[in-house]
C-alpha cells in the first residue's frame, strides 16, 4: 500500500513538472492520470523495487555513487552525440545532392541486462539518423536503420560508433 501511494505521488509530481504552471484543469487531469499510472504500472515497479531493495543490503553505497557518476557522464555523452547527429542530418537534408545511403545493419552488443539493452536501443533511436528496428538478445545484437551506411559496413556485422560509446558507459551503470 505504501509503495502504491509513493508511486502515485511520484507520478503526480512528474505531471506537475511537465504541465507547469499549475491550473485547476491540470490538477484534475493530473490526479486522475497519476492514479491510472500508479494502478496499471504498480506490478512493474514493485517487482523491480523488491530486486533493488534485496541488492541494496549486500552492496556498498559507494557503488551507487559511482553508478550515479557514470550516469551523469552518459547524459553528457548522449547530449554531445545527439548534437553531432543533429548537425549531420541537417547537413544531409540541406545539401543539394542529398547524400544519404540508408540501410539496416546488425550491430553487435555486449550488454546482458534488460535495462541496459533498453537504454542502448532507446539512445540509438533518439540519436538523429539512426533508429533501432529490433533487438535480438539471444544473438547479442541490435538491428539499426542508419541514414548513411558507410563503405566497409557489412549489413550482417557492422559497428556503429555511437553504439560503442553508449555501450561502454551503460555497461558500467547496469552490469
Amino acid at each position: 500500500m505504501i509503495s502504491h501511494i509513493l508511486m502515485y505521488l511520484v507520478s503526480l509530481s512528474v505531471w506537475f513538472l511537465l504541465t507547469w504552471p499549475p491550473t485547476l484543469k491540470n490538477l484534475i487531469i493530473g490526479l486522475g492520470a497519476s492514479y491510472l499510472v500508479s494502478f496499471f504500472k504498480m506490478d512493474v515497479f514493485t517487482a523491480s523495487g523488491k530486486k533493488i531493495r534485496s541488492k541494496a543490503r549486500s552492496r556498498n553505497p559507494v557503488v551507487y555513487i559511482k553508478k550515479a557518476g557514470w550516469f551523469l557522464i552518459y547524459i553528457v555523452v548522449f547530449l554531445y552525440e545527439c548534437l553531432k547527429a543533429n548537425l549531420d542530418v541537417a547537413y544531409r537534408v540541406l545539401h543539394p545532392d542529398l547524400p544519404i545511403r540508408p540501410g539496416t545493419i546488425r550491430v553487435k552488443m555486449g550488454l546482458k541486462s534488460d535495462t541496459g539493452i533498453t537504454f542502448l536501443a532507446n539512445s540509438v533511436t533518439l540519436t538523429p539518423g539512426t533508429t533501432t528496428v529490433d533487438v535480438d538478445k539471444a544473438k547479442g545484437c541490435l538491428y539499426v536503420h542508419w541514414l548513411y551506411v558507410q563503405d566497409g559496413h557489412d549489413a550482417s556485422n557492422a559497428s556503429l560508433p555511437v553504439v560503442e560509446k553508449f555501450e561502454k558507459i551503460l555497461r558500467r551503470i547496469f552490469e
